[in-house]
């Protein structure tokens, strides 16, 4: 047993201080980033944000809609190939260059997405998604995947330290998903007492990552588009988005109506939910690790997007970052005790 003594920061824990700017206008801002990879040799130019590949929210019609924005959606792992073919038959070009096809570590999965991507050429990410990043399986899984596509980009996950960040980079990753019990509907930490908080996982895993040209996704613990910023500041290159993109249109889910009002499920992945679901039972070995809330029907995600978009280029402008990319260089985090004035919030519609 051993104690790290230093404080590790989740969003709620700092603020970003502004710094002199000569922008004129939030307009002047340029979210659009290009990256290049470590092992693909294909190109990437658009928002650096994605929906997550939760049953509910990484959907064929959440994709549709957010492609529209250059942002991409790492579609869920439980579609059938014929829902995949379907799909593909009456996609835009467009949309499927903003479609990450997700799986998991087994035989079939393995199958699977060989299948989906004999349908489409235009198809090139793949997400290997597991809880637990932390294996030699999902490892060796890794490898066997960039073996058989050396020039697909791939990004792997979960993990948050930078020394499994390095395996999984070295192992065959292009991009590595940083996150551990931080998300919404995830009840992780209070079932295993496993975890990182969210901005530390994402500075320390970045600095990993950037030293062997790799990138990382910080995926979980976003509430407002603030901790977008915060996100992007502490050095991650990609943001994942499932909360925030909840209770929408473009989601799969059941709708509730209670009076006059609508709400929409949203539950964890590893939920009593999302396992009776997708396995029609919960393994005996297995306990819940995740909630299930009613979130208020929201209607189309667009103009959730322009106000997470708005939010970003706003921070941007407060620290002089023209572009999107210079955030992190021109981010100064301070630690507080308090983030907004809420004496009103009683008072919300």
């Amino acid at each position: 047993m051993r104690i790290e003594e230093d404080i590790k920061l989740g969003f709620k824990d700092v603020l970003i201080r502004p710094k002199r700017s000569i922008l004129k206008s939030r307009s002047e801002v340029n979210l659009i980033r290009s990256f290049s990879f470590k092992y693909s040799t294909i190109k990437w130019c658009g928002i650096p944000i994605i929906a997550a590949n939760m049953d509910t929210i990484g959907t064929f019609c959440m994709a549709k809609s957010l492609s529209q924005f250059n942002i991409l959606t790492a579609v869920h792992k439980y579609y059938s190939f014929n829902e995949w073919r379907e799909f593909i038959n009456i996609a835009s070009e467009n949309t499927l260059n903003h479609v990450i096809i997700t799986i998991g570590t087994s035989d079939l999965d393995f199958l699977k997405i060989k299948k989906i991507f004999s349908l489409s050429s235009k198809l090139k990410y793949i997400c290997i998604d597991v809880a637990n990043g932390y294996s030699e399986n999902f490892v060796d899984f890794l490898k066997k995947v960039r073996e058989f596509y050396p020039d697909k980009i791939i990004c792997a996950g979960n993990v948050v330290t930078g020394e499994m960040v390095e395996e999984l980079i070295l192992s065959g990753a292009d991009l590595v998903k940083v996150g551990i019990g931080s998300g919404s509907v995830c009840t992780t930490r209070v079932k295993t007492g496993i975890g990182y908080p969210q901005l530390s996982a994402i500075i320390e895993c970045a600095d990993a990552a950037h030293g062997l040209s790799g990138h990382i996704i910080s995926d979980g613990g976003c509430t407002v588009s603030g901790d977008i910023a915060k996100a992007f500041g502490g050095g991650a290159d990609f943001v994942m988005l499932g909360g925030i993109f909840a209770g929408h249109s473009e989601c799969l889910g059941d709708v509730i109506k209670e009076k006059s009002k609508k709400f929409m499920l949203f539950y964890g992945m590893s939920s009593t939910s999302a396992m009776k679901r997708h396995t029609g039972k919960v393994p005996g070995y297995r306990a819940s690790e995740g909630k299930i809330v009613k979130i208020p029907f929201r209607g189309k995600v667009d103009a959730t997007v322009r106000d997470i978009l708005g939010g970003l280029r706003s921070a941007c402008t407060y620290v002089g970052a023209q572009k999107l990319k210079e955030l992190t260089k021109r981010t100064t985090f301070i630690r507080v005790s308090e983030q907004e004035n809420c004496v009103f919030n009683h008072f919300k519609n």
